[in-house]
């Protein structure tokens, strides 16, 4: 078996890309890797608290290894990812596993930054569409909720929204399925990949935009609707 890092957001098509590694028989995956915001202790779009994010980990069986990186600061995500890499690296392992699914220059990114320690990068998603991913995400058994959404896209009213067939059918036109976008970010709780159910509560939503700097100058304005999430 190739020994690899499952790189862990804690949502839907993470979970289901973590569930078709291990059902291949293909790789020991060593440890959950995920980074952290250092100011929030919360992962990054998907706003997890740590120790929800280790309640996870505990129920899959997989130890979690957590990045806490500094607010907006890409060298310091960098910096810390290429530490990781060599300490994993130590340990023998070569391969890096994603829950990516079209996103080229997502994936162009993780190789270019992966490539030069001879690191393998694994998308078990990759190559189907948003629609093929979904039906594979319907049958797989796994459970999630919507925790975060981009207010553009999806209202207030989506957050606390379970996965299932009619949340798919009543999402607005040019949403994609799966939030492929950031359309939507989800926690995933329970199926074939957890020994028990996590358990989690959902507090006040808040909304927040951050300024964003396009590859043309220019700056867009995103705000999202985030559920405080928590034991």
């Amino acid at each position: 078996m190739k020994n690899a890092v499952f790189n862990w957001s804690g949502g839907k098509d993470s979970a289901l890309a973590l569930w078709q590694a291990v059902s291949s028989g293909e790789y020991r995956i060593v440890s959950l890797l995920t980074t952290v915001n250092r100011d929030t202790e919360r992962s990054s779009m998907h706003g997890i608290p740590i120790n929800l994010l280790e309640r996870q980990a505990e129920s899959i069986g997989i130890p979690l290894t957590i990045l806490e990186l500094p607010s907006g600061e890409m060298a310091g995500y960098e910096s810390a990812m290429s530490q990781a890499v060599e300490r994993f690296m130590s340990q023998g392992v070569d391969h890096f596993i994603f829950g990516d699914i079209f996103l080229h220059d997502v994936r162009s990114y993780r190789e270019k930054q992966l490539s030069p320690y001879g690191v393998t990068v694994v998308e078990p998603l990759w190559g189907k569409s948003s629609a093929e991913v979904m039906e594979d995400y319907l049958e797989s058994g796994l459970k999630t909720t919507v925790i975060t959404t981009e207010s553009d896209a999806l209202g207030r009213e989506w957050i606390g929204r379970t996965i299932d067939r009619r949340f798919v059918d009543e999402l607005p036109s040019g949403v994609d399925p799966c939030g492929e976008n950031g359309e939507y970010h989800t926690f995933c709780y329970d199926g074939p990949i957890f020994s028990r159910p996590v358990s989690f509560s959902l507090g006040e939503t808040v909304k927040k935009c951050f300024p964003v700097k396009l590859d043309d100058g220019t700056e867009k304005r995103y705000c999202y609707w985030f559920a405080d999430i928590s034991e």
